[in-house]
């Protein structure tokens, strides 16, 4: 969300656009609620809202709404029914809303992108009125538009990934999760390691021993221990088991996470708390190269975020009987 909102104003201080929101799905669908794409004079696209047939539709709708200033829902059919023109065959049904931006809402994108900047949401609500403009919840605004026709949506910051060692693995890994959408944290106490020009990704290098950090906040941390050895993991669990993080996992053999984790159940951490490590870390792919296992990491660390299963996709057709 804060790389589009940057990128929207960007392209708002150039020239008007269209944003094409997802508000609804039904079905089997390439991309879900509030997905968003930036649709701008020159035919040219900021995000996706799925590909294929059904983007270059709402794709054309939103040159329109860009000339007129009307905003209009757009249904996209991909239930590949042959009774009617549909835009694929995945099997369900998406409806676009297509509003246009000019510089006016400048304001309000750089509100938005302030919040989630300092790692805070907010909830955009967008009416469906011709006469009025998106606008943020705010408690005890006197002043909001009176509707009940609109599109409520929470924006969330980034989820962050603090990846604890710099070495062979971490450079990879960085990369990868910052692809995939998550804010990067670096830290190692070897300062040839954690530097700025080996992770020109992150956001912040702590170069510093992990009980000096001050670690980002855990309600959406994500932590991926590759580190050099074994008292490093335990220095850094040591305080991150005593945080409320949405995921930690940690690098080692099955000998290495055993040894730990006898040495925390000694140290009294209970059974449901050394549970809660994903370690080894990572899903079984067979992963063998700093970058294989890295794909490894990042595709557990989406597993945790999207509620996934793990399972080839594959094995949903052939369990099909």
């Amino acid at each position: 969300m804060l790389d589009f909102y940057q990128k929207l104003g960007q392209s708002l201080q150039k020239s008007p656009v269209v944003i094409a929101t997802v508000i609804s799905i039904k079905g089997s669908v390439p991309r879900e609620v509030g997905a968003k794409m930036i649709v701008c004079p020159n035919n040219r696209i900021i995000g996706t809202i799925g590909g294929g047939a059904g983007e270059a539709k709402a794709i054309a709708q939103a040159l329109q709404v860009l000339e007129t200033g009307e905003k209009q829902f757009v249904e996209i059919d991909l239930s590949g029914a042959r009774d009617r023109e549909t835009q694929g065959v995945c099997g369900g049904t998406m409806q676009v809303w297509l509003e246009r931006w000019t510089s006016a809402n400048l304001t309000l994108v750089n509100q938005i992108i302030d919040i989630l900047s300092s790692g805070n949401s907010a909830i955009l609500l967008t009416p469906f009125n011709q006469n009025l403009q998106p606008y943020l919840e705010i408690a005890n605004n006197d002043n909001k538009p009176e509707t009940n026709s609109c599109y409520r949506e929470t924006l969330l910051p980034l989820p962050t990934l603090l990846i604890i060692g710099a070495g062979h693995i971490a450079l990879p890994l960085a990369q990868i999760a910052h692809l995939a959408g998550f804010r990067i944290i670096v830290q190692d106490d070897r300062t040839e390691f954690a530097t700025e020009e080996r992770f020109p990704q992150a956001s912040a290098i702590l170069a510093l021993p992990i009980t000096n950090c001050q670690l980002p906040r855990p309600e959406n941390l994500y932590v991926a221990l590759v580190t050099r050895g074994m008292q490093h993991d335990l220095a850094a669990l040591r305080i991150l088991l005593k945080l409320n993080t949405k995921y930690i996992g940690a690098i080692g053999s099955l000998k290495r996470v055993r040894l730990v984790r006898q040495q925390l159940q000694q140290e009294g951490y209970p059974e449901k708390q050394l549970k809660s490590i994903y370690a080894p870390i990572g899903l079984d792919i067979g992963a063998l190269t700093p970058e294989e296992i890295a794909v490894s990491i990042c595709a557990e660390l989406i597993k945790v975020r999207r509620g996934g299963t793990g399972r080839s996709l594959s094995e949903q057709i052939h369990s099909i009987k």
